[in-house]
């Protein structure tokens, strides 16, 4: 069942109108908090009132996939335009980006009432209540702000640095003009609150709306996750990478929570790797399996399957009910041509098709999308002219990502030792048929495990298979110190098949030839290899590798442009990810914050 009344703008006395500052809402007085945390419904109400900042478009367009590219599994061409979304996308954004203006602003919003919810929880008295399902519950609230909170905190240090970092709920007198703390001082406290919460939640199957509700299993996550962000490379004002000298501490923590969760709620990886999102597609949401926690959009909201997913073309013209879908976010070929031609999953992630207005099926050229979700898998069509809100829920973190967090912690502390490559094979069993494990999986991981740095580079293009098209790659990037590294190689890598294409040298499909059989299923004769011509006229053929080169550029223009600032930024080798602080926020901290550093 949909929770949607989580992701509902509530109108609630929680939620103050919009104010001049960031950082002062109307306040609430302590009879307030109290009268609203004397029970289980409306303190329910309060922790909802920080889900709903997942329906605004500072998430659900912005976050989850918008702005994070490009990547070298994810790309668009920022440089043809100077509008919001492209300039981020070129690494270009101005202080009147008005996308990173509502990040930032629904961002501290949302922060604004976790910590309302927070202060209001834990002064109630009913963390210790002495009816069970009062206590239990109060105790699920109280995790649940929480692990909301770390997660905007975490985006806003991926986008902005060192940000304020407020913890307690706004009151008539207090001081709104905070000004910045240091990132990883943010993620360290941040780390420690849900490490403190977390053994008082709930797991998914024993909440009403399981993997819709923030729970245990996430929280666990999360703090592996966090802690993998606060021991990783960041960018400093000077514009160098560098990661704090006690990493390994945070690495130590990574590998503890991930192994936790392991040990207390293990699961088989569900076997149809293609199920996992078409359950998203469908609305079910089953517990116990991949998804630890997804956001859940209600039919009408959210905007999977319209900027993002494979492309649908509708409008009232449409000889089809599933209206339109757009992608943003194309899949380069190099990625696309890296999987292993057996692994399971690059049909999954990378779509070569598109639904017409006359309802068919046609090849995409190199416009390739993310494959793992579609407007024209919902049960019901939601209408020819229908464009946003299809109701596909996001997912913010699967189990396969629990399992590789876990190895790579191992290895980076360890190396390779059997428990890091044990995790490697389980994620990789499932991408491949058990007849090819000996080779694919068991022979892969051995000799991945030749050493350290092999084996941390075998997660690395591991976690590119696994998780495409779910736009977490950029923090991963990051987080390694070899975002510029993976940029200049994509460069390369497309370089070299535009050029063998040229000379007839290519090893890859030049051309792809497809058709739609009688059963209606899309068929590619030839998608990882070269075929001079089709083997009868039943058979259309598309430029694919071919289209990389061009007679007047040498290379198709966006293979120089998309990752020319990536490359070759203000510091040449670093990837500017960091973006100014809005003007807005700037004008009215009263002179507390400032744009210092980083090229700005």
């Amino acid at each position: 069942m949909k929770i949607k009344y989580i992701l509902a703008i509530i109108p609630f006395m929680l939620i103050a109108s919009c104010q001049k500052d960031f950082l002062d809402p109307e306040s609430l007085s302590s009879f307030d908090l109290k009268y609203i945390y004397s029970n289980v419904d409306d303190a329910r109400n309060g922790v909802n009132a920080v889900y709903s900042y997942f329906n605004q478009d500072a998430f659900r367009s912005r976050l989850s996939n918008n702005m994070t590219g490009n990547t070298d599994i994810e790309r668009q061409s920022g440089w043809t335009s100077t509008s919001d979304r492209y300039q981020i996308w070129d690494l270009n954004a101005t202080t009147s980006n008005r996308d990173l203006d509502i990040v930032w602003t629904y961002a501290y919003t949302a922060i604004r009432d976790a910590n309302i919810a927070i202060e209001g929880i834990t002064n109630s008295g009913n963390l210790n209540a002495s009816d069970a399902s009062v206590k239990n519950t109060f105790n699920q609230l109280l995790g649940e702000a929480y692990t909301l909170r770390a997660y905007w905190y975490s985006m806003l240090i991926y986008y902005f640095g060192d940000v304020p970092y407020v913890t307690d709920a706004p009151v008539a007198g207090a001081n709104f003009f905070i000004p910045k703390s240091n990132r990883n001082e943010i993620l360290t406290k941040e780390i420690d609150a849900l490490k403190a919460v977390e053994e008082n939640m709930q797991w998914a199957d024993a909440l009403p709306y399981g993997i819709e509700q923030v729970n245990r299993e996430y929280t666990l996550g999360m703090i592996a996750r966090l802690a993998l962000q606060r021991g990783g490379y960041y960018l400093k004002p000077d514009l160098t990478m560098t990661r704090d000298s006690d990493y390994l501490d945070y690495y130590a923590i990574a590998k503890q929570y991930s192994k936790k969760l392991i040990d207390l709620k293990d699961r088989p990886l569900p076997t149809d790797f293609r199920q996992i999102f078409m359950n998203q597609c469908k609305f079910i949401t089953p517990v116990n399996e991949e998804i630890l926690f997804e956001v859940p959009f209600a039919k009408g909201g959210g905007d999977v399957g319209w900027n993002i997913g494979m492309r649908v073309e509708g409008g009232s013209t449409a000889k089809h009910d599933y209206g339109s879908g757009n992608n943003y976010m194309a899949i380069p070929p190099t990625y696309y041509l890296s999987f292993d031609t057996k692994d399971i999953r690059r049909d999954v992630t990378c779509g070569l098709y598109k639904i017409t207005t006359n309802f068919v099926k046609e090849h995409v050229g190199l416009d390739i999308s993310q494959g793992k979700w579609s407007r024209h898998f919902l049960p019901t069509p939601p209408g020819r002219e229908s464009a946003k809100g299809t109701g596909i829920n996001w997912p913010m973190m699967r189990y396969a990502d629990v399992l590789l967090m876990y190895a790579e912690a191992e290895n980076e502390i360890n190396g390779p030792t059997a428990e890091a490559q044990n995790m490697l094979k389980r994620v990789r069993q499932r991408a491949f048929n058990a007849a090819d494990w000996g080779s694919k999986v068991d022979a892969y991981v051995a000799q991945a495990s030749a050493s350290k740095s092999s084996f941390f580079n075998a997660i690395v293009n591991e976690r590119a298979w696994e998780f495409g098209g779910e736009m977490i790659r950029k923090y991963e990037l990051i987080r390694w110190g070899i975002y510029s590294q993976k940029m200049q190689e994509t460069i390369d890598g497309l370089k070299k098949l535009a050029d063998d294409a040229f000379n007839n040298t290519q090893t890859g499909p030049e051309y792809m030839y497809w058709k739609v059989n009688e059963s209606g299923d899309f068929v590619i004769l030839n998608p990882d290899s070269y075929v001079a011509a089709a083997p009868d006229e039943t058979w259309t053929q598309t430029s694919f590798l071919k289209a990389l080169h061009d007679d007047a550029l040498t290379y198709k223009e966006w293979i120089t442009r998309d990752y020319a600032n990536y490359v070759n930024g203000p510091a040449p080798g670093v990837v500017r990810y960091i973006f100014p602080i809005p003007t807005v926020a700037i004008e009215n901290s009263q002179g507390t914050l400032k744009n210092e550093g980083y090229g700005f």
